[in-house]
C-alpha cells in the first residue's frame, strides 16, 4: 500500500476506496493531519454519546420499537442508517467534496448514537461510564504503539479482518444458539480484534500522514476517512467490553 492509499473503512486490509493519489503533495504536515483524525474522531464519538442520551433520556427511543416491542420502521432505518452511510462514505469519495464527507460523517455519528440508545436502558451509568473510561485508556495505549512502534503491522491487517469475519460469522449462529458460553468467546475475541486493530490503524494513517497535505481537499478527505476508521474501532471495542463487563439495570 502506497503513502496515499485511502484508509479502509470497509473491506479487506488491503482494499482502497478507489481514491486516485494522482497529484497529492509530495511532503506532508504529520502531526496536522493525525491532529485532524483524532480531532473528527473525538467529535463524532461526542455526538454520539450526546445523541444516544438523549434518546434514552427523552423518551425518543420509543419510536424505535413499536407496541409489540419490536422493531418500528424508523428503528430499522436507524439501525441500519450507519452502514449506508459507510458505504457511501467509502464508495462516493471520488465525488464527494470534503465538507460533503464532514456532513456524512456528522450523520453518520449522530445515526449511531441513536441506534445505541438501548445501552442506557439496559446498563447502569456508573458502568457506562467505567467501561468508556477502560475502552479510552486502551484506544490510547494502542493508538500510542501503533503510532511509535517500528514493527511493520500490515502483516497482522488481513489476519484481524478474517478473525473479525469469523467473529461476525459466530455471532450470526449464536443468534440461533444464544450460548452464554459462545457469546463470552465471541466478546473476548472482539476485543482482541478491536485492539489489535487500533494499532494496526494507526499505523497506517501515520504512513499516510507521510504522503499527503493535511490542509489540501485529498488530506481533508483522507481525514475524515481515518477518522471513521479509529471511531469504528473504538465503538465496537466498548461495546464488546460492555458485554464483558457491563452491569445491567
Amino acid at each position: 500500500m502506497s503513502n496515499q492509499d485511502p484508509p479502509r473503512i470497509f473491506g479487506g486490509a488491503n482494499s482502497t476506496s478507489g481514491f486516485s493519489s494522482a497529484g497529492a503533495p509530495v511532503m506532508a504536515d504529520e502531526r496536522a493531519f493525525m491532529n485532524g483524525v483524532y480531532g473528527w474522531m473525538a467529535g463524532g464519538l461526542a455526538i454520539t454519546a450526546a445523541m444516544a442520551w438523549y434518546f434514552a433520556s427523552s423518551g425518543a427511543i420509543t419510536m424505535l420499537y413499536n407496541q409489540t416491542g419490536g422493531m418500528s420502521m424508523l428503528g430499522w432505518v436507524v439501525t441500519l442508517g450507519p452502514l449506508g452511510f459507510i458505504l457511501a462514505m467509502n464508495f462516493g469519495i471520488q465525488r464527494l467534496s470534503a465538507s460533503g464527507l464532514a456532513l456524512l460523517f456528522v450523520a453518520f455519528s449522530a445515526t449511531m448514537g441513536a441506534s445505541l440508545s438501548s445501552i442506557f436502558l439496559v446498563y447502569s451509568m456508573g458502568s457506562l461510564t467505567q467501561v468508556f473510561g477502560i475502552t479510552a485508556g486502551t484506544f490510547l495505549v494502542m493508538s500510542v504503539i501503533g503510532y511509535t512502534t517500528s514493527t511493520d503491522l500490515s502483516r497482522f491487517g488481513s489476519i484481524l479482518m478474517m478473525a473479525l469475519i469469523g467473529i461476525l460469522i459466530a455471532m450470526l449462529v449464536n443468534w440461533f444458539l444464544a450460548s452464554s458460553a459462545l457469546d463470552y468467546l465471541i466478546s473476548i475475541g472482539g476485543v482482541l480484534i478491536f485492539t489489535g486493530l487500533i494499532a494496526y490503524d494507526t499505523q497506517k494513517l501515520k504512513r499516510i500522514a507521510a504522503g499527503v497535505e493535511y490542509g489540501s481537499e485529498h488530506g481533508r478527505k483522507l481525514a475524515l476517512l481515518g477518522a471513521t476508521s479509529l471511531y469504528l474501532d473504538f465503538i465496537n471495542l466498548f461495546l464488546f467490553l460492555l458485554r464483558l463487563l457491563g452491569r445491567r439495570d
